[in-house]
């Protein structure tokens, strides 16, 4: 049995997870909120890692019932990421395993979407959309590499939805994402907005400058509604989402779509991918917010696979990386 420690501060969550052999034991986690219409700035959410990450620790471990004698491996968030949380998270992850005398591993985090996604649905080898707030990928495994079909070419989704909220002063809790999607489902009218794919890539800044440009003009003349300016967005940001992902899955013959990332546990993303899937006779596969949200038992699971495939992280090299790409990683655990 090989039990794994994680530990997830890549943006504004921290969580601690463990894992054993494929077995989910604990992972909590705690959210940085900050006011409506306000985003969150790198050293003050490292300040709220910082301040509640030995509580997140002991409460993972008393979850778990396991003592520091029991672990294996500590894993930690290598990047990408904000770099003040990042490092923030890293010492700790260091100094935990030095004082256990554990071996160390820094994880990709896109990779610990990946593989978390991959053990809670059980997809084989699916071709992977990658959403959250600081990332959008289309990705598919081939010769030991998670490599990158397509991807946005500027702004993360999440973080257009992100943005997109402050115009609107939508609040940030739990999180900005989830409120447009629930005001999204109140809306009635189809507003019109820009629709850029370019070949597997995506762009999304022209929308938000289009929508931060238009919002208020709209809403003040009555020609549509906060919701329906929601839904508009939500519609038009996962249609580009769905069309790069079919593109992608016709170019390596695949019958699996697994979508990962905090964007992803958005019902009307999956809602839009599964009539894709069932019109190619493909499969989705999907998870709500306890795995699709950051969190840090896939930190300890991609941490599991690596660790049990020979790899650890040396002292020296347990640095942080803010831009550390997933097709970068050797993936040594998958034939």
């Amino acid at each position: 049995m090989t039990i794994v420690l994680g530990f997830e501060g890549s943006a504004n969550k921290i969580g601690v997870g463990i894992v054993q052999d494929g077995k989910v034991l604990s992972n909590p986690r705690r959210t940085y909120i900050t006011p409506p219409g306000q985003g969150f700035m790198p050293s003050d959410t490292a300040r709220h890692h910082r301040s509640c990450i030995l509580d997140v620790l002991k409460e993972a471990l008393e979850e778990a019932n396991v003592q520091p004698k029991d672990i294996d491996c500590v894993a930690y968030t290598k990047g990408p990421g904000m770099g003040a949380p990042l490092l923030s998270v890293a010492i700790v992850a260091r100094t935990v395993a030095q004082l256990w005398r554990k071996p160390l591993l820094g994880v990709n985090h896109c990779i610990g979407h990946i593989e978390m996604g991959r053990l809670i649905t059980g997809a084989k080898n699916p071709t992977v959309l990658y959403v959250s707030g600081g990332n959008t990928q289309v990705i598919a495994y081939s010769e030991h590499r998670y490599r990158i079909f397509g991807e946005t070419i500027d702004i993360a989704v999440g973080n257009c939805l992100d943005r997109f909220a402050r115009v609107l002063k939508i609040s940030n809790d739990p999180s900005p994402g989830y409120n447009i999607e629930q005001m999204a489902k109140k809306g009635k009218k189809f507003v019109e907005l820009p629709y850029t794919v370019k070949g597997m890539d995506v762009s999304f800044s022209g929308i938000l400058s289009y929508t931060e440009d238009v919002a208020h003009k709209m809403l003040s003349s009555g020609e549509c509604t906060p919701e329906d300016l929601c839904f508009s967005l939500q519609e038009t940001l996962f249609s580009m989402l769905v069309e790069t992902t079919e593109r992608a899955m016709a170019h390596c013959g695949s019958q699996e779509v697994l979508i990962v990332g905090g964007v992803g546990c958005n019902l009307r993303l999956q809602e839009m991918m599964e009539i894709m899937c069932k019109e190619r006779g493909a499969k989705l596969f999907a998870t709500d917010e306890r795995f699709c949200i950051d969190n840090g038992a896939m930190i300890a699971q991609a941490g599991w696979e690596m660790f049990r495939s020979g790899q650890i992280t040396s002292l020296q090299d347990s640095w942080i990386t803010q831009r550390y790409r997933t097709d970068e990683v050797e993936v040594t655990w998958r034939d």
